[in-house]
């Protein structure tokens, strides 16, 4: 099937014009031209015309495509590339229209969108430590987990994290040991909390990598003094972490 210059125009949304200059400048030549001096595209003509456009759209100049062009073996890897890059775009504006839609929410309930953590991101403080720990992807894909929520998502699973939190400092009240049955009782719905958010070992079921992260965490909420504040102190920290490992040992 061939299309005409017209034809190929009106369907690409651009001008006969551009594909005449295209075709000056070496970009896209038809695949031929009749005897009445009308040009024809094929297919193949068509993807490279798409190629173009997709380039163009990403801001490169004609000279630029032209190099990319030049330099392709095999057109496949090109649109696979492309195919790349879009996806990536996709996921950015994706992101966006999440992060512009939980203002949104945030403002008709009468709430200040920059007032806590909970509504500036479920891990985005701490970053740095979920991806040293658990890698790139884990911190992603759980982070988009948790912008795809709605607001009332949002709070409901803030409200069960504080209520996690509240029951780990009762128990350090209360003088509970570590390996106590309320302890390890604790320490199991902790690790059913992690398993609820995607992208964790805890989630993704990797037993040998779940029992690393637990500990570790254990780890952090000790070493790291913005957990200490969150078990009411560095013993009540001190607690979480012991009960924490002692179930990773025993009952992971």
């Amino acid at each position: 099937m061939e299309w005409t210059i017209q034809e190929l125009a009106a369907r690409a949304g651009i001008t006969s014009r551009t594909l005449r200059h295209y075709d000056r400048v070496g970009l896209l030549a038809p695949s031929r031209v009749g005897e009445n001096g009308y040009r024809f595209y094929d297919a193949t003509a068509v993807a490279r015309l798409q190629r173009i456009l997709l380039m163009r759209g990403l801001g490169m100049g004609l000279p630029a495509i032209a190099e990319v062009l030049a330099e392709e073996v095999e057109a496949g890897d090109g649109l696979r590339a492309h195919i790349a890059a879009l996806e990536a775009e996709r996921d950015r504006i994706e992101r966006q229209i999440r992060s512009v839609r939980h203002t949104l929410e945030a403002l008709q309930a009468g709430a200040e969108p920059r007032m806590d953590v909970m509504l500036a991101g479920f891990n985005d403080h701490y970053k740095d430590e979920v991806v040293s720990r658990w890698g790139e992807r884990a911190f992603q894909v759980s982070n988009d987990w948790w912008h795809g929520k709605t607001l009332d998502q949002q709070r409901a699973w803030k409200r069960a994290a504080e209520d996690l939190v509240a029951a780990w400092v009762a128990a350090v009240q209360a003088g509970a040991a570590p390996t106590s049955e309320r302890a390890q009782s604790l320490a199991a719905r902790h690790v059913q909390w992690l398993s609820q958010i995607p992208g964790t070992p805890t989630a993704e079921g990797e037993r040998e990598c779940s029992i690393e992260m637990v500990k570790g965490l254990g780890d952090m909420y000790v070493d790291d003094p913005r957990f200490a504040g969150m078990y009411d102190d560095a013993a009540g920290a001190r607690f979480v972490r012991d009960a924490l490992q002692a179930y990773a040992r025993t009952r992971m």
